[in-house]
């Protein structure tokens, strides 16, 4: 069949079914999105075919666009390098032992400051006010999780999706009729938005809180922090295990049983659930492993396809296709990890991955960049947290198996990166690496020998994961450092610092010991999500890693608290007694801070602000009860999770860190002026809402060695993309 025909048909079909938009759908029901988008893409293909008929056109307009606003400019090109979490006294320490000679090159050439982070210190909060150079109180994102204002249970700051209820019944199946309604929880415009208006292309490639992608008038976007996997889930791994009497629940991901059968296991994954069908409860594919003989590796079989299954190393990324009526596939990618084969059968898959080869939903902009990277570099991890934190958390994956695949993420984050060098000769290039984040959280507990997390671990095997990584980012930034010329500015930076997490307040214990939070009983059942909770008779309760909301009347469902005089006062009493709340163990101060977010937050989002921000003191964070709604006996207990590292702390003693390679003017760097700097160097005005300044930095340092050329402007990812979609399409044309 030809690709016009193809086309034609494709658009007859979304004419008549209306398919629901693929942005975004997250949580129950995700399974319209994923229908929809099989439509979309197809659609994508027909959209790449007519870009390339119109490329050489579209690119001599862009790059006479591109010259006029280039002309105020003080340089060609700026890269931000986002090392998330890179801590500086880590740094400082590195940089005396002398393991850091690049960090150290870059500082010489320009300068090395500390970064003051966001109120609260959490990624997409520190994000969202890097890309937009605005407080909260203007971009909306106050933590992980906010409250439904309705059912008071937790939700995702960053984006809120509300499914169409209009169906069409076809015998069995349902085909949804409207389009899911999507609330993207960052507001305020990225600068590279800003940028894009002004014909200045840039490269965004995993900056936290770009999930759904919006649209980028010169340039591209591969989205970040929470894309879903395809159970529409932040990433729900599978244990697959023959050990009897073994629990099936675990926190971010589910226990498989499985026996062994004459060396063979059969089992199946677990996918999305299939919502084109009345009652089709989840989608799944199966396969088997056959234990190897004599000694040889294990094999795999899905979809009719073999592949090798060594011990203890994580398989390439594998498709897998869930059937879900009507001719409808939807598409993701997953990676194995044998465990072990005796005395038990053990193995680990990771969440489902969107597959950016077919993206079931959109996770870049434009939808065909995602596609080109895939042609391009192979199969990559789409989601938002790719890193299994939990997996490790419970003990499945021990730490050498995450330390490879955190490698194995931030390999292909390198390919991407590299690319848009390439690419970007002039304009913006900004992307961000997680494992910095990722082994810090999880290997934090090597650094601090007393930590309470080290109890039944290994103490010494793991215990330079740390130093490495930093040399690893150092060996990093040298090759961006030998790759740019004088015309190029290079910002390195964190979001945050990191501390040792030793010990976990809950809030919401605290609340009721004291009077503020009711129970519906006399003692707490441990019940999750705010079970016990009698929210008639609660006036104060806390969400996510450090906010308390006052139960309001008329903002609450069943809010008690008068808004105005009663409000103020309850603040101020809760503020003034939970400063001083020491830890019964060593009777250390818990709290370092708590602040009143209508005096630190200012914009028209304030009144969506947690009515207190609680700043804890070195060492203590939210426990992991308080960030699920639990109700403890004891405010503060031990936190003896592999997740042993933190920066949910007061955000003056967790800064980030930034580097320039050209001198700097300031002895400090707040992380909402990086933006507005980077719209002045392009001389671009930046917008008014914005509360970063500009900082200012001098002219170029002493030749950096093996400088690349500047040749010119390079063919643009988005051109490339394009290019990469119509191949695909041409391959499908039979």
């Amino acid at each position: 069949m030809s690709l016009a025909r193809i086309a034609f048909a494709c658009a007859i079909v979304l004419f008549l079914l209306e398919p629901p938009a693929a942005e975004a759908y997250i949580g129950p029901g995700a399974g319209f999105a994923f229908v929809g988008s099989f439509f979309a893409l197809f659609a994508a293909f027909f959209l790449a075919f007519l870009k390339l008929l119109t490329a050489p056109v579209r690119s001599t307009w862009r790059w006479l666009k591109s010259r006029k606003a280039l002309r105020k400019a003080k340089v060609k090109r700026v890269i931000v390098l986002g090392l998330d979490g890179q801590d500086p006294e880590l740094t400082d320490r590195f940089l005396k032992e002398g393991i850091l000679p690049n960090f150290a090159r870059l500082r010489q050439r320009g300068g090395y400051v500390r970064l003051d982070t966001s109120f609260p210190a959490e990624s997409p909060v520190a994000w969202s006010t890097f890309q937009t150079g605005c407080n909260p109180g203007k971009h909306k994102v106050f933590d992980f999780l906010v409250p439904n204002r309705k059912s008071h249970l937790p939700e995702l700051c960053s984006a809120k999706v509300t499914a169409s209820g209009r169906t069409l019944k076809l015998g069995k199946y349902k085909l949804p009729l409207g389009k899911p309604t999507i609330d993207l929880g960052r507001k305020s415009r990225p600068f590279w938005n800003i940028l894009g208006d002004h014909g200045i292309t840039s490269n965004v490639i995993r900056v936290p809180i770009t999930f759904p992608p919006e649209k980028l008038k010169h340039g591209t976007v591969l989205s970040a922090m929470c894309v879903p996997d395809l159970k529409g889930s932040q990433g729900t791994f599978s244990y697959y295990s023959s050990e009897p009497q073994q629990d099936g629940v675990f926190t971010g991901g589910m226990r498989i049983p499985v026996t062994v059968d004459g060396g063979v296991v059969k089992t199946y994954v677990s996918g999305p659930e299939n919502t084109m069908v009345e009652g089709g409860g989840e989608l799944e594919v199966p396969f088997e492993v056959r234990l190897g003989t004599d000694g040889g590796p294990a094999t795999l079989i899905l979809d009719n396809k073999k592949y090798p299954l060594p011990l203890r190393e994580f398989t390439p990324w594998i498709e897998v296709r869930f059937k879900a009526g009507l001719g409808i596939k939807v598409r993701g990618i997953v990676r194995f990890y044998l465990l072990e084969t005796e005395p038990h059968f053990r193995l680990y898959m990771t969440p489902i991955n969107i597959d950016p080869d077919k993206p079931a939903l959109p996770i870049s902009h434009p939808f065909t960049y995602a596609i080109y990277l895939s042609k391009t570099q192979g199969r990559y991890a789409t989601l938002g947290l790719a890193e299994d934190t939990w997996a490790l958390n419970e003990r499945v994956l021990d730490e050498e198996a995450f330390l490879k695949q955190a490698y194995l993420i931030h390999d292909e984050r390198e390919r991407q990166f590299f690319d848009a060098l390439e690419k970007v000769k002039r304009g913006a290039v900004v992307c961000v690496f997680d494992i910095t984040d990722r082994l810090q959280h999880m290997f934090f507990r090597y650094l601090e020998r007393d930590h309470p997390a080290n109890a039944d671990k290994d103490t010494e095997l793991h215990k330079d994961a740390i130093r490495d990584l930093y040399k690893n980012m150092d060996d990093l930034v040298g090759r961006v450092m030998d790759s740019i010329n004088d015309d190029t500015l290079l910002f390195v930076m964190s979001d945050h610092g990191f501390k040792p997490f030793k010990r976990g307040v809950n809030l919401n214990t605290w609340l009721w010991q004291n009077g503020y939070l009711a129970l519906k009983g006399d003692a707490p059942s441990g019940a999750a999500w705010y079970q016990d909770v009698d929210w008639t008779n609660t006036q104060a309760y806390a969400v996510g890693l450090g906010g308390i909301y006052l139960n309001v009347k008329g903002r609450e469902a069943f809010g008690i608290v008068e808004p105005g005089e009663e409000q103020q006062r309850i603040k101020r009493e809760i503020a003034e007694k939970l400063r001083p709340l020491r830890d019964p163990e060593g009777g250390s101060r818990a709290i370092a801070e708590v602040y009143d977010t209508r005096e630190i937050y200012k914009g028209p989002y304030v009144k969506e602000a947690p009515d207190l921000f609680v700043g804890f003191s070195v060492g203590y964070r939210a426990s992991w009860d308080c960030a699920t709604g639990k109700i403890s006996p004891e405010p503060i207990d031990d936190n003896t999770k592999s997740w042993s590292g933190d920066h949910c702390m007061n955000p003056p003693d967790v800064p980030g860190i930034f580097f320039s390679s050209r001198k700097l003017k300031v002895e400090r760097v707040n992380i909402m002026d990086i933006g507005p700097t980077v719209l002045d160097l392009f001389g671009v005005p930046v917008p008014p809402q914005c509360d970063g300044t500009p900082f200012s930095v001098g002219g170029a340092g002493p030749r950096l060695p093996q400088q690349a050329e500047d040749r010119g402007a390079a063919t643009e990812p988005e051109e490339e993309a394009v290019a990469a979609v119509g191949r695909s399409a041409r391959e499908s044309e039979s």
